[in-house]
């Protein structure tokens, strides 16, 4: 019976498993995105959620527990300096999981795993689109017909 094992070993022992996700934790904190299979990005993402949410909270025993799943000073201070306040006011969804295709040689399922308030192209997409809404034409045309008049009131002096 499989009850209540829910948990994907990624086909390792324990002790390996720890130190890949580790590793792999302290690499998205440093480069604030990885490229890694779908079931090592899944299982990174609920690794490193709950320390994303422990590291809002800057005391000295936060610190110690997330170093104890780290076990990378740089990381630790990198993600409780730049990237936790950054994050403050998101109550989740930290990270994005994006699937990028097949891998080449063993045909293995590749994803892209990100911080979602790290994603600069897409922040920047966000920030340009102008949000429009729709009023009266009426409206507009004469805030053009204005503005054309204002236009050609100095031309004719």
């Amino acid at each position: 019976m499989r009850h209540n094992k829910a948990f994907n070993h990624l086909g390792r022992k324990s002790g390996h498993r720890k130190a890949m996700l580790a590793n792999m934790a302290s690499s998205l904190i440093e480069h604030k995105r990885i490229n890694t299979t779908v079931a090592k990005a899944k299982a990174l993402k609920s690794y490193v959620e709950p320390l994303i949410t422990k590291s809002k909270e800057d005391t000295t025993h936060s610190r110690r527990v997330v170093f104890s799943y780290l076990k990378d000073k740089e990381a630790v201070k990198e993600l409780f300096s730049n990237i936790a306040p950054k994050i403050a006011d998101r109550p989740g969804g930290y990270l994005r999981v994006l699937h990028t295709g097949f891998r080449q040689g063993d045909a293995a399922d590749m994803a892209l795993v990100e911080f979602v308030d790290f994603n600069e192209a897409a922040l920047g997409a966000a920030t340009t689109a102008k949000k429009s809404t729709r009023r009266s034409r009426a409206k507009k045309a004469a805030e053009t017909a204005v503005e054309a008049h204002a236009e050609e009131a100095p031309k004719a002096e």
